[in-house]
């Protein structure tokens, strides 16, 4: 760690968390850091900062030599791209909040951070304003980290919890997320899951040191869920949450997805309502430890933002220790998932694939079934995704081989069932 230094900053948006950096800067004095230029695409906005401030030549800000932070807080991934790799090339060290943009990018940027001694820094790109990458970053040993599950996307949650106490239908629940600016206008990243998705590659990283991308992970997001699903929830004190997920399995490989999942009361997430996100994170030693905060929103996202610029004064930057200084976690394909599944057509599901089932409810619009299948079947098909079909994890769903024999035993046969 340098001695202190002050930061002259070139910030790239002025949206929601762009705005408000600047309002949040202007309350901490203390930290000796200061806007110079704003680059923007939008000229004829008004804005709430003097009109001097702005520019629409990133360049202004990228070859300027008084400015040492660039902090990107924009929309568009492959700008963003172009802007933190040559902020990086350029000697600056960055701060960005851009979780497509990382996701998509994190190896060469790993590479960039490596080969200019510069820093990049990401904590407001998932979780907002929970310091959860810091704390897996710092504290949490890859070889004692046995589990990390979490509420990543804060519109998916908001959704979800009107759904479900206020029994509202998903259209209904989504129209007033987006009444409310919890969601998009086009809200399909946050509602298929690819918002929450691109997050948990970020989060892989510095839980296991796995690097991968979206199209090597299992997920889905909440558009299948239908009411029915609520009231079987319901009628097991449960409630439905998107939640992304990694295991440690006792072969030593992580299991991960990002799937809606049944929560039990006893489960911190159970209380993770509206626009809020959690992790629940379980060690060796600690046993489990919850972090909650917003997911999402102007000042939740800055505070995260302002975090990174303060760790900047000090020269701080993500070492990736679980990637560099252990054998990197590897995913596995090789395990079980538990699952309940709804659907309108029972032709149209691979009964075979199923190796054991519990439950069985055949209804006279809509039936489903609790049951095992392999991972590996999910991955390399989409009939769960399609036809009306929903497909939710069960608590505890990650089932290794010794549970498996247990399960068979008592699996129920499906032979002859037809709706």
């Amino acid at each position: 760690m340098g001695s202190e230094k002050t930061l002259v900053i070139g910030l790239f948006g002025f949206g929601v968390v762009g705005e408000g950096l600047y309002k949040v800067l202007h309350q901490t004095p203390s930290l000796k850091a200061s806007i110079k230029r704003v680059c923007i695409k939008n000229t004829n906005k008004k804005r709430n900062a003097p009109a001097e401030l702005f520019t629409t030549d990133m360049y202004d800000l990228l070859n300027d030599p008084e400015i040492n932070v660039i902090v990107e807080v924009i929309n568009d991934s492959e700008v963003g791209y172009h802007i933190v790799s040559t902020a990086l090339k350029n000697g600056k060290d960055v701060v960005s909040a851009s979780k497509k943009m990382l996701s998509e990018h994190l190896p060469e940027l790993i590479e960039l951070q490596n080969t200019t001694g510069r820093s990049l820094l990401y904590e407001a790109s998932a979780c907002a304003s929970i310091p959860v990458i810091r704390n897996l970053e710092e504290y949490y040993d890859n070889d004692l980290l046995h589990s990390i599950k979490a509420i990543v996307n804060g519109s998916t949650n908001f959704i979800l919890t009107k759904m479900f106490e206020e029994h509202l239908s998903f259209k209904e629940a989504l129209l007033l997320a987006q009444q409310l600016g919890f969601a998009e206008t086009d809200p399909t990243l946050d509602i298929e899951g690819y918002d929450a998705v691109n997050k948990w590659v970020l989060l892989l990283t510095h839980s296991y040191g796995v690097n991968t991308t979206i199209d090597k992970l299992l997920f889905n997001g909440i558009t299948q869920i239908n009411e029915l699903d609520a009231q079987v929830a319901q009628s097991k004190n449960q409630s439905i949450k998107l939640v992304a997920q990694a295991k440690k399995l006792n072969n030593g490989k992580v299991a991960t997805f990002v799937l809606p999942q049944f929560i039990d009361q006893a489960d911190h997430l159970f209380f993770v309502k509206n626009e809020y996100n959690g992790v629940v994170i379980e060690t060796g030693f600690a046993d489990k430890q919850f972090f909650y905060g917003k997911g999402a929103g102007s000042f939740p996202t800055a505070s995260a933002v302002l975090s990174d610029i303060a760790a900047l004064r000090y020269g701080y930057k993500y070492e990736y220790k679980k990637s560099n200084q252990h054998a990197p976690g590897e995913l596995s394909d090789d395990f079980h998932m538990r699952v309940y599944l709804s659907f309108d057509d029972f032709s149209k599901i691979p009964k075979d694939e199923f190796v054991s089932v519990e439950e069985w409810h055949s209804g006279n619009e809509r039936s489903y079934l609790v049951g095992t299948i392999p991972y590996k079947t999910l991955e390399s098909s989409n009939w769960w995704k399609t036809n009306n079909t929903s497909l939710i994890m069960l608590p505890n769903g990650i089932v290794e081989d010794m549970e498996l024999q247990e399960l068979k035993k008592m699996s129920l046969s499906l032979a002859g069932m037809e709706l």
